[in-house]
């Protein structure tokens, strides 16, 4: 009884400083709802959690880097606050409804956004099913979110309008031609952008390639309506958000994570010096270029074959040719360079024929993504093939030069003259 009396005592003393109680009164209704945020979440969703990791589910991982319970607890503290509002004396009832409001706004966000990640969980577990790559459902949750996140927009703008969600939207269908008309190109940039993100189709410091707007750079700035990017000659070319979309680009993020770049690139082959190759030049080649692995394995298997082949012509027996064992030559180099990634795809292949000659193509990707080093790792192991070629009997291609013609008719004139 005593203690009852003692807290009216005090409630008649704070009566006459109105000040002074309702901030006594904010303070502990702060307390409370604190309270109830460290319960909901340091007691409650920790047990439930505890209790998920009991279950021994093969999605744990995911139920662990997605919590939806202490998303949801967060409108515990808002409802506290919501409810609780009304007991502060003094308090403007503008300032209690304003804030009751905002509570209200804040719970219904909260719960869409609970949904979301609920939705998100659904759609990682449904991609570990093997028949998720051919019916993936990301477009259609994608679609549940973008009507959710709508829903909970009215429903706030109705909380702070005090108008029910209906009518708001009976007044938006007036001037949704209107609107649609005006903002356009906001919505079409609003649009991109949500699918630009959702797709992870760019980020800010990525290399991307758009030849139809002469966009060759990296992306140094993201808004609603523009990407800007800042190309290689230190200019800036700034793409409509919606032409990411719409358009095709390259993206060369995929190049930086793998820490490796694709060398791709043709030697031309003279056609014509392309021949089987005689016991001295394989002589020469096994002493000077160190083949002597693939020439005494090749040489066994030729004479295996032609063994079945005694009765036929020469003609029709395998032999040696300077192409072949360059072509191997090039690959045990690159597999051999400190430049080359050796886990990746190293390939020397012949390519179609032309009338420039015959392509050699060397497809290999360098241990670095480094534009200097990558250049210069390129540029040394041709400087080298170009250089030894003509150990192996082969020629480059060329188109002849004015200086080939020049010298041309300058041995015709010496000819002319000694005869």
């Amino acid at each position: 009884m005593n203690y009852l009396d003692f807290i009216r005592e005090i409630k008649v003393e704070l009566s006459q400083y109105p000040l002074l109680e309702m901030l006594i009164a904010l303070t502990i209704l702060i307390l409370f709802a604190a309270l109830a945020n460290f319960i909901a979440k340091r007691i409650i969703v920790r047990g439930i959690r505890h209790l998920i990791t009991k279950l021994k589910s093969p999605n744990q991982s995911i139920f662990a880097q997605h919590s939806v319970t202490r998303r949801f607890a967060n409108i515990v503290p808002a409802i506290v606050i919501m409810n609780g509002i009304t007991t502060v004396p003094h308090l403007p009832e503008k300032v209690v409804s304003f804030v009751q409001m905002g509570a209200q706004a804040f719970i219904f966000l909260t719960l869409a956004l609970t949904v979301s990640e609920a939705l998100n969980i659904f759609n990682l577990i449904y991609q570990r099913n093997p028949k998720s790559r051919n019916k993936p459902i990301k477009g259609y949750l994608q679609l549940v979110k973008l009507i959710l996140f709508v829903v909970c927009g009215l429903m706030i703008l109705g909380t702070f309008l005090k108008k029910d969600v209906f009518t708001l939207l009976a007044g938006f269908g007036a001037m949704a031609a209107v609107l649609m008309l005006v903002f356009q190109n906001t919505i079409l940039s609003l649009v991109a952008s949500v699918q630009i993100a959702s797709y992870d189709m760019v980020r800010i410091g990525d290399w991307i390639e758009m030849p139809s707007l002469n966009a060759d750079g990296d992306v140094i700035d993201m808004s609603l309506h523009t990407v800007t990017v800042q190309n290689f000659d230190k200019t800036y070319t700034t793409i409509p958000t919606n032409k990411l979309v719409t358009d095709t680009f390259r993206n060369w993020r995929g190049m930086s994570n793998s820490g490796c770049r694709r060398m791709k690139r043709s030697l031309f082959i003279d056609q014509s010096s392309v021949h089987f190759m005689s016991e001295e030049e394989q002589q020469k080649l096994r002493d000077f270029l160190l083949l002597d692995q693939y020439l005494d394995s090749k040489k066994s298997e030729i004479q295996e074959f032609n063994n079945h082949l005694s009765n036929q012509s020469r003609y029709n027996q395998r032999r040696l040719t300077n192409l072949g064992t360059f072509r191997a030559y090039v690959e045990f180099y690159l597999r051999q360079h400190s430049g080359i990634a050796q886990n990746q795809t190293i390939l020397v292949r012949q390519l179609q024929p032309t009338s420039e000659g015959l392509p050699l193509e060397i497809y290999a990707f360098t241990n670095t993504i480094a534009w200097a080093s990558y250049e210069a790792i390129q540029s040394d192991i041709f400087d080298h093939l170009i250089a030894i070629i003509p150990e192996f009997g082969l020629r480059i291609y060329q188109a002849p030069s004015g200086y080939d013609f020049q010298n041309l008719n300058n041995d015709h004139i010496d000819t002319k003259n000694v005869t």
